[in-house]
């Protein structure tokens, strides 16, 4: 039956791909690629040969029509990011809220997710936690933030190595400069390591140390 797999890649070492992910995108007609050169190293590297195309934040608004008539026509496709489970802080939502409308199958494999080791890796309570992911650049951003300093639950953030200073910086204006927090880069690659402390104490460690990577930021929720 034609329906559309939601397949997570690792977000660092490579054996993180699971048996079932690799039999999906070797058995489907076509797989949605983030970006192709990426995806084309992992499927060379598992040796699968099927077809793929791009779909990403620039295109997914003029393709999602035709990907769902695909379907609809009796293909099997995989969506896949980067890195990671689609439509997290990826592209994807969009595909499977078309797809849903339609009442086109979908399932989601389970498999890698950047901000569910970051978390693990804290120390901090992750019984109730709350994903925000990528904070507005600009607009809305102050707004957020003075909406999170009230927030009980264990924040996760996504952030740019070269923009994480100014974001710990901020959340040290806004939640204090003694909230604890936990800042976890390069997730299941070589060089993978999290730091953990008061956000005074990880914006002194990261003024003088550049870092490199994909960056997860966990931070303490607003005490009881």
């Amino acid at each position: 039956m034609s329906k559309l797999f939601v397949v997570p890649t690792p977000v660092g070492n490579l054996e993180d791909m699971t048996f079932r992910a690799i039999k999906v995108l070797k058995e489907a007609d076509l797989i949605l690629a983030e970006d192709t050169r990426t995806t084309a190293f992992l499927l060379k590297h598992f040796e699968i040969q099927t077809p793929m195309t791009s779909h990403h934040k620039f295109n997914e608004h003029q393709t999602v029509d035709g990907i769902v008539k695909r379907i609809q026509g009796g293909q099997t496709i995989a969506l896949v990011s980067d890195a990671g489970t689609p439509a997290i802080s990826d592209p994807g939502f969009l595909l499977v809220r078309a797809c849903s409308e339609q009442d086109i199958e979908i399932q989601c494999l389970p498999g890698a997710t950047a901000f569910v080791p970051a978390l693990v890796n804290s120390g901090l309570p992750n019984d109730r936690f709350c994903f925000e992911g990528f904070l507005p650049v600009k607009k809305g951003r102050q707004t957020r933030l003075t909406l999170l300093a009230q927030e009980q639950r264990t924040m996760i953030f996504y952030e740019s190595p070269y923009r994480l200073v100014k974001t710990l910086t901020q959340f040290a204006e806004f939640f204090g400069s003694e909230r604890k927090a936990s800042v976890s880069r390069e997730i299941s690659k070589m060089f993978e390591e999290t730091q953990r402390g008061t956000l005074q104490e990880l914006i002194s460690h990261y003024t003088t140390k550049q870092p490199k990577g994909e960056i997860v930021i966990i931070v303490a929720g607003l005490p009881n």
